[in-house]
């Protein structure tokens, strides 16, 4: 693929050369894109950009809306909780900068970072300082002691540390503090821990974390600032008491059955699977030194994700995308999509990590590819439709563009 950058000030781009996945279609249509002042003015048709327009050439190529990871992790720089927690905040930061930049750059235009983030980050972020993708965080998830966001191994006598990425938050009234706080400092949603976890050290995965009064505090708070909570959950048991009291996205769900799949659908929720954290900490959790009650725990739920999407499909609950890489594991990111194409082909795994998150996000001018959408696009080599490594392969050309600017 070839990009000419012509005068490029004047905030005009055009991709010649290519067809389009539009985010939703099932049949790819012919280009060109036409991009003015950071958004898409027309698809198929020869808009007059003038002489100065950025020129990419796609050369046979697809262009895709720019993907979305609604499950990121730019905090989780360590698989080992304590770890983070006991960091400096700006270390970690100046860590996350790289993970966000690295994301970026494989085509992934917004990610919603579900446990962690705060207001200084976002802000360098919208202010152009680091090259990352559109950021929107719900800043550290709030667990109860002993949940899944409590890193302490059993036998330590001390409190959690800095709550870079979760916060032991117990009681309603604390609970509709800590929700407030993250509002103010410009969260986008919240993210609570509903059932125990993999990484976390003391929790059993199936039993079900918070009361129903705490969750329902967080997600009224949620409600009334026109956002939405996002439930780390796992078993049936924990997914039914996340819906039920007002959650709107359910991560993992690994263990997801038939009526909690119904439940969910019923109260509207969505489902967010993980997919590519499973895989990669059966393969590399040895290697990277992850305790064995974590591999345990892992191996418990690695397959059952698979099924879960399809009893989700089955009910009609909408499926979005997302990765759960910390650590090391981040390079894992595109394989995400390779196994979630494994359970639903690549349609609809296309769909998933664009119009669906988009849609999911509250955000529907972006996930699509049509006149007066945001310019956040991804342009591939051949058709993902028919070569679908195309899109995670490494060696695969790709263009970055966002907000109407090659990255």
């Amino acid at each position: 693929m070839l990009v000419n950058d012509g005068r490029s000030g004047q905030g005009t781009l055009i991709v010649t050369n290519a067809t389009v996945f539009d985010g939703e279609s099932a049949e790819l249509v012919d280009g060109p894109v036409a991009v003015r002042d950071g958004r898409i003015v027309s698809v198929g048709d020869t808009a007059d950009l003038g002489d100065d327009a950025v020129v990419v050439d796609a050369e046979g190529g697809t262009v895709l809306p720019g993907l979305i990871d609604a499950h990121c992790h730019p905090y989780g720089i360590s698989l080992d909780m304590v770890d983070i927690e006991a960091s400096p905040l700006s270390y970690i930061a100046i860590v996350a900068a790289g993970r966000l930049r690295n994301a970026l750059r494989r085509g992934f235009t917004t990610i919603r970072d579900v446990a962690g983030g705060e207001a200084g980050l976002a802000k360098a972020i919208a202010e152009g300082r680091l090259e990352a993708p559109r950021y929107l965080f719900t800043g550290p998830a709030l667990s109860q002691t002993g949940g899944h966001g409590d890193a302490r191994p059993a036998h330590w006598d001390t409190c959690p540390c800095h709550s870079h990425t979760t916060e032991v938050v117990d009681g309603v009234d604390p609970l509709r503090r800590a929700v407030r706080e993250r509002f103010r400092q410009g969260a986008h949603a919240i993210k609570i821990m509903t059932s125990g976890g993999v990484v976390s050290l003391t929790d059993p995965i199936r039993i079900p974390q918070y009361s129903e009064d705490e969750i329902r505090a967080v997600t009224a708070e949620a409600a009334r600032r026109g956002s939405y909570v996002a439930a780390h959950s796992y078993s049936p048991e924990a997914i039914v008491h996340s819906v039920r009291n007002g959650v709107r996205s359910i991560e993992h769900g690994n263990l997801l059955d038939s009526p909690s799949a119904a439940a969910m659908a019923e109260y509207g929720a969505f489902l967010i699977p993980t997919l590519a954290a499973y895989d990669a900490i059966d393969r590399r959790g040895v290697e990277l030194g992850m305790a064995a009650v974590s591999r345990a725990k892992n191996r418990e739920v690695l397959d059952a994700g698979r099924q879960a999407i399809e009893l989700a499909v089955a009910a009609g609950v909408p499926v979005g995308f997302g990765t759960d890489l910390m650590g090391e594991l981040e390079e894992e990111q595109l394989n995400g999509l390779r196994l979630q194409s494994e359970v639903l082909g690549i349609l609809d795994t296309l769909r998933c990590a664009t119009s669906v998150n988009a849609r999911l996000l509250g955000l529907e001018d972006l996930g699509v590819v049509r006149p007066g959408a945001i310019a956040d696009l991804l342009v591939v080599s051949g058709n993902p439709l028919e070569r679908p490594a195309c899109l995670w392969d490494p060696a695969a050309q790709r263009v970055v563009i966002q907000g109407g600017r090659v990255v």
